[in-house]
């Protein structure tokens, strides 16, 4: 009996039977979590939160699309240069008659931004945070293009929602709607 198990076969067997209560322990889990999804009591997301009428909460650090405040912005580029994946697009004009730079653009492309907060410590004047919102859903790649500089300032510092209405409704705005402190 002990010459049959050292040919190899006994390791062959032992292999397929760990390999078959390998699986048939992965499919309970999967069966326990799918019959799970049969409860009377388990809601749905959009049942446990309202959503979107109501936002989700989220955790006090978290990381979602930016707020910016152009009113306070001296367009130093220090978070352009601090973003790791070149998302942030500044357009600036020097100031006739005075010193500094007035704020042009301010483009934030969502594509690229991997919400990394790097751009946030590098300010020198606060005007850039992370927000709390999590969704700016859309149908095409032109919306996840956020130019703050054309948002009207309740929307880009994060008092109302960053909507895709919104977004869409500033990409017509061919003005900024403030220059920044330097005007």
């Amino acid at each position: 009996m002990n010459r049959f198990w050292d040919t190899g076969f006994g390791t062959w067997l032992h292999n397929v039977v760990q390999a078959v209560v390998t699986v048939a322990n992965g499919l309970w889990v999967t069966l326990r979590y799918w019959i799970k999804t049969y409860e009377p009591e388990r809601k749905t997301f959009t049942e446990h939160f309202e959503y979107p009428e109501l936002p989700v909460p989220v955790a006090a650090r978290y990381r979602g699309f930016h707020r910016f405040d152009l009113t306070t912005c001296i367009a130093c580029d220090q978070c352009a240069k601090a973003c790791p994946v070149d998302c942030i697009y500044i357009g600036k004009e020097k100031v006739q008659g005075g010193k500094g730079f007035k704020v042009t653009g301010y483009t934030i492309d969502y594509t690229k931004c991997m919400f990394c907060a790097l751009c946030v410590e590098p300010c020198p004047v606060d005007c850039i945070f992370m927000g709390a919102t999590h969704d700016l859903s859309c149908y095409s790649r032109d919306g996840t293009i956020v130019d703050f500089s054309r948002l009207p300032v309740e929307v880009a510092w994060g008092r109302a929602t960053l909507n895709p209405t919104a977004v869409a409704e500033s990409k017509v705005i061919t003005e900024p709607v403030h220059g920044g402190p330097n005007q």
